[in-house]
Formats: structure tokens, C-alpha cells, sequence
């Protein structure tokens, strides 16, 4: 979807109407990562990923199951599909699981609490019980 490189926009003003001179090119240190773009499928897959300090943290890329929170406490149930995500229309057509993704599971409809793509792990609050 989106790349790597994050700042300012090329077609804004400053806001006085003057053109932006570079002060100096974006340093390696400075790059984001691409989107892990967590998907429904079957498994667990996963991906280490190096961040800053030589820090390493888990990318969640394939995920069928979810952390549930309900009254009695966390269940682990299996995730049916993706009903509506706010991030973008088209992930929900895609299977793409974000944070406050509505999905669909054996109990109900439950909304993603955490960042999947950082965490590593899916944990989602029912809404509503059957």
C-alpha cells in the first residue's frame, strides 16, 4: 500500500506562499517500514523486525485466532472474517486487520483493541453477544 518514506506534502504552501527549500535529505535513520498488513489466514505468521537501538519486535503477518475479551474473561476463539475496518474500505474486502477492525467470531461481532502489526498478537472486545 504505502512506502517507506513519511514528510512533508509537495502540492501544500508553506503558508505564507513561498516554496519550501530543502534544508537536507531524509537521513536512514529517519525511514519508517512498510505496513505489516496483517491478514486472515490460516496459522500464525510472524516476522522479526529490527527497530531503533537494536531493538527487535514481532510483525504479525497471517493470523486466525484473537484474544477475546468477554464478562466471564479472555477466550481464544477463531476469527470467521473481517466485517468493516475504519483505517480503509477496501481492507475489510482484503482481510486486513488493523486497530478497531470489527470482526466477526463464534460469539459475535468484537473490535481489535491493539496495534497488530507491532504487537504480534490479536486482542479484540465483544460488542455484542448472540
Amino acid at each position: 500500500m504505502s512506502g517507506r518514506m513519511h514528510g512533508r506534502s509537495r502540492t501544500k504552501s508553506s503558508g505564507n506562499g513561498k516554496r519550501v527549500s530543502k534544508f537536507r535529505d531524509k537521513r536512514r535513520s529517519e525511514m519508517g517500514n512498510f505496513p505489516a498488513e496483517t491478514r486472515l489466514g490460516a496459522g500464525k505468521g510472524t516476522s522479526k523486525v529490527r527497530r531503533r537501538g537494536g531493538n527487535v519486535s514481532t510483525k504479525l503477518k497471517k493470523a486466525a485466532e484473537v484474544n477475546l475479551l468477554t464478562k466471564e474473561g479472555y477466550k481464544k476463539m477463531a476469527i470467521k472474517g473481517v466485517l468493516e475496518s475504519k483505517d480503509n474500505k477496501n481492507f475489510a474486502r482484503l482481510n486486513i486487520i488493523t486497530k478497531g477492525t470489527i470482526i466477526s467470531t463464534d460469539l459475535g461481532k468484537a473490535v481489535v483493541l491493539n496495534r497488530v502489526g507491532r504487537d504480534g498478537t490479536i486482542n479484540a472486545k465483544l460488542l455484542d453477544q448472540q
